[in-house]
């Protein structure tokens, strides 16, 4: 069972992946309708197919290169959706702790729900963020579930920084509904330089439309819909965000001290080097990329740091129990 959870973690983050390459080259609405695409269950190639596809959705004309990234993505989650059902019935079977298992089924399913108003409701920002958030959620609940049964070992860490890590991890998470509510609304490239924007550190900013989470429903989203001012106010706020993850989570590698302290400490560096790559590069697709999956691993990292201060890894017996010198040196 922990092979099958850990199995699950690599899974979640390739969906997580995905799910931002998806976004990233604009295949958000690659097929028009949900689960299939434009009625089929793969993407309609032959020109007999597309002329069905174009018939069924005359206002969304077939494009691959769109369309496939959108269904490889929907493929991965399904599989991530079905093993999420293997590990609660598994854990039914051996009668054990059904609480984190249920959790993930449940939170599997509503992200598939999720998924598809990201679809019907054309890239409505709040659905897309909200999306972003779910993927999220469900990967770090797979990671606590695989240090719960002892795949990671025996991990010390001092009780004192389980309050700075679960701090550090609602401020990641802040930080991540703000990079996805950045992506959703097109405004990763609404400053090019840094750390000004547009020459200036108090550009013009309109965080009243900028901040807005009612936005009409209808509109089609793809490209986004805001004003310059308005994506200024959203990358500017992500920036300052940012900054607060750096010190607060900083503080907390540095504490911790060890192999955990640098591997926390080094993703931190790399996760934020990559936000101003970004900038100063315009977005390249295999840097923005990785920078969704440092906020993934960032994440795992700080829930290992805080399952560990509250003793909820390593439930193993007596006899099977592994043990392994401190990943720490508390400081």
């Amino acid at each position: 069972m922990r092979s099958l959870a850990g199995a699950g973690v690599a899974l979640a983050l390739v969906v997580v992946v995905l799910g931002a390459y998806t976004r990233l080259v604009d295949a958000g609405l690659g097929c028009p309708d949900w689960p299939g695409c434009y009625g089929f269950l793969g993407v309609p190639e032959s020109p007999e197919e597309i002329v069905v596809a174009e018939e069924r959705f005359p206002d969304a004309p077939v494009e691959p290169d769109k369309a496939w990234p959108e269904m490889v993505h929907r493929y991965f989650a399904s599989a991530l959706g079905l093993l999420s059902l293997v590990l609660l019935a598994l854990a039914w079977r051996r009668k054990a702790a059904l609480t984190i298992p249920l959790t993930l089924a449940v939170l599997v399913m509503v992200q598939g729900a999720f998924g598809a108003w990201t679809v019907t409701l054309k890239l409505w920002p709040q659905v897309v963020t909200a999306h972003l958030l779910g993927g999220f959620a469900t990967l770090a609940l797979l990671w606590l579930y695989t240090l719960r049964l002892g795949m990671a070992g025996t991990l010390t860490v001092p009780a004192a920084l389980a309050r700075p890590a679960a701090l550090g991890i609602a401020l990641v998470v802040l930080q991540v509904t703000l990079g996805g509510w950045t992506s959703s609304n097109y405004a990763a490239l609404a400053c090019p330089d840094f750390p000004t924007c547009h020459g200036s550190l108090v550009p013009e900013m309109d965080f009243a439309r900028g901040f807005n989470v009612l936005q009409e429903i209808g509109p089609n989203y793809l490209g986004g819909a805001l004003s310059s001012e308005a994506r200024i106010a959203i990358q500017m706020t992500h920036r300052v965000g940012a900054f607060v993850v750096l010190f607060l989570v900083g503080w907390l590698a540095w504490r911790l001290g060890g192999r955990l302290g640098w591997i926390v400490g080094g993703v931190l560096v790399v996760q934020f080097g990559l936000g101003i790559a970004n900038v100063l590069l315009e977005l390249p697709l295999a840097v923005a990329t990785a920078h969704n999956a440092g906020g993934a691993l960032l994440l795992l990292a700080l829930v290992t740091v805080y399952a560990a201060a509250r003793g909820y890894v390593a439930e193993t017996t007596p006899s099977t129990a592994v043990p392994s010198r401190p990943l720490t040196t508390p400081r």
